[in-house]
């Protein structure tokens, strides 16, 4: 059969605050009962010194004191005593570690603080001041001290030599340091950084970091930097190093100006070389064999004195490192004369004379079509072809009549026989000849472009005859010609 459970009470609010409150009244006797006063933590550096300060505080005076002791306590270690102090038998030191680098500074009971000098990475560790009491019995508080250590920073180049894998070309280090340090690198040559960690048998930290690529000639020199932060430290430590990759000599010959004409005193050829290390051999030699003996060399250096047909060969210059040799020649052609040398001209001025003879063609070009067009304007035939002339008397005096009557008048006659010949080529009407309709009456025909021009030269001919045999009367009158005699309107003398 089931067993019935009691049921559970709540708890009350009242109960709650009640449990609050001595927890609190517990929590401050606690703080009350600490007697012995003494810093939490403290930190120092090897080579100095450091005060563990120490206070006994008794609220009613009812505690006596005894005796009080300074115990250290290493990381990995046993509690020891340093320092003892009775007010009968006085001060004493029983570990030989701390001997004549510890003393107390005030000789009382109350105030039984120390100071250590001299101090050692190996000192860290806890130091507990203790009291001996009556009637409550041993009475203590306990000190941290952390030894700090300024790490010993260096950065180094490692030469190398320029292949095709990544190698160490710098190193950077934090030597000695508490709390380890933190090392970066900056640069733009496209490296990485390894790093590692040593501890030291003293609780000291040893950082080491190697910087690494795949060295180039063009990477001997660029400069990559080492940067250090530890907490000793009041700024960052940084240190630029310089990167130092071998390679064999490159070489190239200049001061050739292919004007070495003969005669020419002092042409010089110079053998510029580059690698590292330095090269320090340079040799000149000449293809044809023996340097001809106008030629001088020094270092680098080569000096034709006169140019002559002697030194029309190929010159050769040799230069070698510990990584290799390397060589350039030239071949030097002497002519009989001296030509013009003559600066050329730059870019600049090359492109704006273009584009100025650019714009002066087509302002020329534009002149002539201006011209051109003016010409062909004036030249060009009217626009409409003039209206034939009509037989006088006819019913209809004009094909295609203008709409305005002409103003000219006719100041001249001119002989029958004379044929009107009209401006702009026009063909000729001869109304008496082919025209197939009345004279009176009828419209005349028009004469077509079909007309053959030998006829029109002959009326032309025999025109020009009349006139050179008519002497004009300007007195005379106008003769009177019927309209039947005639089919021909008068001319018109201008």
């Amino acid at each position: 059969m089931a067993r019935d459970h009691p049921a559970r009470c709540p708890v009350s609010p009242v109960r709650n605050t009640l449990l609050i409150a001595a927890s609190i009244l517990l929590a401050a006797q606690g703080i009350v009962s600490q007697k012995v006063r003494v810093e939490e933590e403290v930190e120092a550096y090897p080579t100095e010194s450091v005060d563990l300060r120490c206070e006994f505080i008794d609220g009613g005076g009812r505690t006596k004191l005894t005796q009080v002791s300074w115990i250290w306590e290493p990381i990995d270690g046993q509690r020891d005593n340093i320092a003892v102090y009775h007010p009968i038998y006085g001060q004493s030191f029983p570990n030989p570690s701390f001997k004549d680098r510890v003393v107390f500074l005030h000789n009382t009971l109350e105030n039984p603080s120390i100071r250590i000098s001299n101090l050692k990475m190996s000192d860290t560790g806890r130091y507990t001041c203790e009291y001996a009491t009556y009637p409550s019995g041993n009475e203590q508080g306990t000190t941290t001290l952390i030894m700090l250590a300024k790490p010993k920073n260096s950065a180094n180049v490692v030469t190398v030599q320029a292949e095709t894998k990544s190698v160490v070309v710098a190193t950077c280090e934090a030597m000695d340091g508490k709390p380890a340090a933190t090392i970066k690198w900056l640069g733009s040559v496209g490296g990485n950084h390894t790093t590692n960690t040593t501890n030291g048998p003293d609780g000291t930290v040893t950082v080491r970091s190697e910087y690494r690529l795949v060295p180039t000639a063009a990477d001997n020199g660029r400069e990559v930097t080492c940067m250090v932060e530890q907490k000793t430290q009041e700024r960052p430590w940084a240190h630029t190093v310089q990167l130092s990759v071998e390679y064999p000599p490159s070489v190239s010959i200049e001061g050739y100006d292919n004007n070495w004409y003969v005669g020419r005193s002092d042409a010089v050829l110079l053998c510029m070389a580059s690698g590292n290390p330095v090269p320090t051999t340079i040799t000149w030699t000449a293809a044809s064999g023996a340097m001809p003996d106008t030629v001088e060399v020094s270092g680098n250096k080569l000096t034709v004195r006169k140019v002559d047909d002697a030194v029309n060969t190929t010159f050769i210059c040799e230069v070698k490192n510990k990584h290799g040799a390397s060589r350039h020649q030239i071949t030097t052609i002497v002519i009989e004369e001296q030509r013009p040398v003559t600066p050329g001209p730059s870019s600049g001025a090359v492109i704006g004379g273009i584009l100025g003879a650019l714009a002066f063609i087509g302002i020329i070009v534009g002149i002539i079509f201006f011209i051109r067009k003016r010409q062909e304007d004036g030249e060009a035939p009217p626009k409409h072809k003039p209206p034939p002339p009509v037989k006088a008397g006819s019913s209809t005096e004009m094909l295609n009549k203008p709409s305005e009557p002409p103003t000219a008048t006719e100041t001249f006659p001119l002989r029958p026989e004379v044929y009107y010949e009209t401006t702009g080529g026009e063909p000729v009407t001869n109304l008496d000849e082919e025209s197939g309709g009345a004279l009176n009456g009828g419209a005349p025909k028009v004469l077509d472009d079909s007309v053959k021009y030998d006829k029109v030269n002959e009326l032309k001919d025999h025109a020009n005859d009349g006139f050179r045999g008519n002497d004009f009367n300007h007195d005379q009158p106008a003769a009177n010609i019927s309209r039947g005699e005639s089919f021909v309107s008068p001319a018109m003398y201008v």
